[in-house]
């Protein structure tokens, strides 16, 4: 028994053994699989980390892209002409790749092709690569670009494309560089009115203008001068380049008269303009009318219509225009000076034939596509195919052969300006239901004739361009008809012309060196509301009321116009470039710089 129970014990004692080498070797196990995991998921998750890092770092590199063509673009108003042909991206662009010190590793495409490498600006900054491709076919027509740029980090790729645009006037909807009437037109002083308030300019001799009692500018408004403003609502901060110092407004809170103002009314929290930097004008808009030359395919591949002397031109809601231009010889030029020219059929005939630009009832064909209309003064060189002499055309401003002045029309007077109506100016005479892409250039005045309305106010644009004044035309004068007893005698009634009262102009305006006004703003009573949308900038203030004369203000900024620009518009002196639109897209190469298919 004794021998038994020894058996019994040692047999336990091994099962006990067993056991725990058993359990031992399980535990074992447990935490070898738990250090492997741990192990796999720290790994798995530093990876996935890297991935994200990467990942992002990729957006941020596309985004610097964008940044680095810009500020090319800014310091180099030609770049928008480099890019890489070789591009998908830039098909219907003439681009070409930059040479010698110009030349760009951001331009590559394709597997053999190069990649900018984003500056290093931390330790712990992945190193990053771009490049990007440029679209440039809207850029004649609106001042658009694409630019398509793509960041690599690893092996993490993504791309953006953004739309830059020329920055300037049309980002304003009331731009003004001077904050006084036209010495020109107001006879006072050029020289000593012809500077900014901050800059001494005397406070009575120089007509300063007033944004009055009424007044509503629903936009953002910019003036390079100090404004005047009494009892006027701005919608939107209005800006201003005055910088005063010692904590005085940026503005004077004055009527026309200097009488102190408190009713004007800017949004809430804000109680004056706030500063932005000075935009310079062009001295004229000349550069336009390179715009219709048909010898410069590269440059100009797209010709605009170009007309001589006055012209008149009616809108019409089919999407087609009506042109009057009894001067015009050709509507096309070649040659430094236009020692020949062209008539393309799509800006109508010259002539007097019926259908013709010469005959009574004009030339009526569809809108040019995204293009300008350019009305020059009739040249006084010989040499010009489309001068005429002097004794061919009258000689006074009674007749310009397009229907002004009316008859019974007093005449303005314009001071040292050109005459209202001269036989030989380059004046365009505007209105109708527009329907259409189009830009329209006078060298020098052009005038509102009617209400000049959008038919599709979301396709539609439109653009008015002068050297000299753009005027709201608004005719004075004396109509006679019979009186008295059975109509016997005659009588003379003094007043306003037109029937009609309220104007709409829908349109981007610029007077480059002068005004736009309402034409005897002064005279005829009241006119209504003066309706505008779209945007307005203009060299001096223009003013298109006095006392219960000419019109009210409502003006409305058209908000396509921080994205687009009408067709060959009018660009500033010193041109700057800003994103109008950006958004991710699918990156257009792999990792290894192939394209992305």
């Amino acid at each position: 028994m004794i021998w038994l129970r020894r058996r019994l014990d040692l047999a336990r004692t091994s099962d006990d053994r067993g056991l725990a080498m058993v359990i031992a070797l399980i535990f074992g196990m447990v935490i070898v699989a738990f250090v492997a995991t741990s192990l796999s998921v720290a790994t798995s998750g530093r990876v996935k980390a890297n991935a994200d890092q990467n990942f992002n770092a990729a957006l941020s590199a596309a985004y610097a892209g964008i940044a680095d063509y810009q500020a090319r673009l800014s310091n180099d108003n030609t770049y928008f002409q480099y890019g890489n042909p070789a591009s998908t991206y830039s098909t219907g662009s003439t681009v070409t790749l930059p040479t010698a010190a110009k030349t760009n590793p951001a331009f590559g495409v394709g597997a053999s092709g190069s990649w900018a490498k984003v500056p290093v600006t931390a330790p712990d900054t992945p190193t990053s690569y771009y490049r990007y491709e440029v679209n440039t076919s809207q850029y004649p027509s609106t001042g658009t670009i694409k630019v398509r740029a793509t960041g690599m980090v690893g092996n993490a790729v993504r791309s953006v494309v953004a739309s830059i645009r020329q920055q300037g006037f049309i980002d304003f909807l009331y731009f003004t560089d001077l904050e006084i009437q036209d010495p020109q037109i107001s006879g006072d002083d050029a020289t000593t009115c012809t500077k900014y308030a901050y800059q001494g300019r005397p406070t009575s001799g120089c007509d300063e203008i007033a944004f009055g009692g009424g007044d509503v500018i629903d936009g953002p408004a910019h003036s390079n001068d100090t404004m005047r403003i009494c009892d006027a609502k701005f919608t939107q901060t209005p800006t201003s380049s005055y910088a005063p110092t010692g904590g005085a407004l940026r503005y004077t809170a004055k009527n026309s008269l200097n009488s102190s103002c408190t009713g004007q009314v800017f949004p809430t929290g804000v109680n004056q303009p706030a500063f932005a930097s000075s935009i310079g004008m062009p001295a004229t808009n000349s550069q336009q009318l390179q715009e219709t030359r048909s010898d410069l395919p590269t440059t100009v591949p797209r010709p605009g219509c170009l007309y001589t002397g006055p012209t008149d031109i009616v809108f019409n809601a089919d999407g087609t225009m009506t042109v009057k231009s009894p001067a015009t010889k050709y509507t096309n030029t070649t040659g430094d000076g236009a020692t020949g020219g062209s008539n393309p059929s799509q800006c109508g005939q010259p002539g007097n034939s019926s259908g013709q630009l010469g005959s009574a009832g004009g030339a009526t064909f569809p809108v040019p596509a995204n293009n300008i209309v350019y009305v020059q003064n009739v040249p006084s060189d010989s040499s010009n195919k489309n001068t005429t002499s002097s004794g061919s055309l009258p000689s006074s401003c009674t007749n310009n052969r397009v229907g002004y002045p009316l008859s019974g029309e007093t005449t303005p007077s314009l001071g040292s300006a050109p005459c209202a109506y001269g036989s030989r100016n380059g004046d365009a005479f505007v209105k109708g239901d527009f329907h259409g892409q189009l830009t329209i250039a006078a060298q020098n005045y052009l005038y509102v004739t009617g209400d000049l309305k959008y038919v599709d106010s979301s396709a539609d644009i439109l653009g008015l361009t002068a050297t000299n004044a753009v005027w709201v035309y608004n005719p004075y004068g004396s109509a006679t008809y019979s009186c008295g007893f059975l109509g016997l005698g005659t009588c003379t009634r003094s007043g306003a012309m037109l029937s009609d009262t309220d104007r709409e102009i829908d349109a981007a305006i610029i007077s480059a060196a002068h005004t736009f006004q309402v034409q005897n703003y002064n005279r005829g009573g009241s006119r209504g509301t003066l309706t505008v949308k779209g945007a307005i900038a203009q060299r001096f203030r223009g003013i298109v009321s006095s006392g219960s004369n000419g019109y009210v203000k409502d003006y409305k900024y058209d908000a396509r116009l921080k994205y687009t620009a009408p067709p060959k518009f009018l660009s500033p002196v010193t041109t700057t470039y800003g994103v109008t639109t950006v958004g991710e897209v699918k990156a257009a190469f792999k990792t290894d710089g192939s394209v992305n298919s």
